[in-house]
């Protein structure tokens, strides 16, 4: 695939085979992704990949606490605010995948359930999980927003793909005693990965992006 064509056609997954991704596969996604640029080298990220009777249980456990209303107690906490020009297309966002799915505005059950196909993983048969030191700052962070976008479009140049989630790192506790990590260890972001299934009617969703007018000032 070529790298422009790629950039341009790259999108998030939210309905997935469960045919399992190879391991080669996997690897030669990671290999690629640790490519990423860094400060000063560092390569603060740290990877931990989940699949089979693992991602199963796990999900399980993430399910049962979202269901149950359980407060999220993230290592990176959501905003609380956003800018009038981004909360609007946040909003937009949100109001054409709901009509793409047929889910009416005053539906809650409906939206609950389609919160909770965050902890199914989008039937994805791959979680991967970030994270990082949490003695470190913003500069890894934005290194580990890089590492995650060369991983999603490494898989995509493998006709894999991928949905990017905060929602699973809602409970960063249960998910660091499964995989028996530290608590030094920062959960930033989770990364369903897997073959994308044609089928699924959330796929037919592609998201709307801002007009380079809207965000870029050239000075010449």
């Amino acid at each position: 695939m070529e790298l422009l064509q790629g950039l341009s056609s790259r999108r998030s997954v939210r309905g997935f085979k469960s045919t399992p991704v190879p391991e080669e596969a996997l690897r030669a996604i990671l290999q690629a992704a640790i490519r990423s640029p860094s400060y000063t080298n560092t390569q603060p990220w740290e990877v931990a990949v989940v699949s089979g009777r693992k991602r199963d249980a796990l999900s399980q456990i993430l399910y049962d606490l979202a269901s149950a209303g359980t407060p999220s107690s993230a290592d990176v906490p959501a905003p609380t605010q956003w800018p009038p020009a981004l909360a609007g297309r946040a909003a937009e966002h949100s109001a054409r995948r709901f009509r793409v799915l047929g889910i009416e505005r005053d539906d809650a059950d409906g939206r609950n359930q389609l919160r909770l196909q965050n902890y199914r993983f989008f039937g994805a048969p791959c979680i991967i999980f970030l994270f990082l030191d949490s003695t470190l700052g913003d500069w890894s962070t934005f290194d580990l927003g890089l590492f995650a976008q060369t991983l999603a479009l490494a898989a995509h140049g493998l006709g894999l793909g991928t949905c990017l989630q905060a929602s699973v790192t809602h409970y960063p506790v249960a998910v660091r005693s499964f995989l028996d990590l530290p608590p030094s260890k920062k959960l930033v972001l989770g990364i369903s990965l897997g073959y994308p299934d044609p089928a699924a009617p959330i796929n037919r969703y592609e998201s709307a992006r801002a007009g380079l007018d809207e965000i870029v000032k050239w000075y010449r």
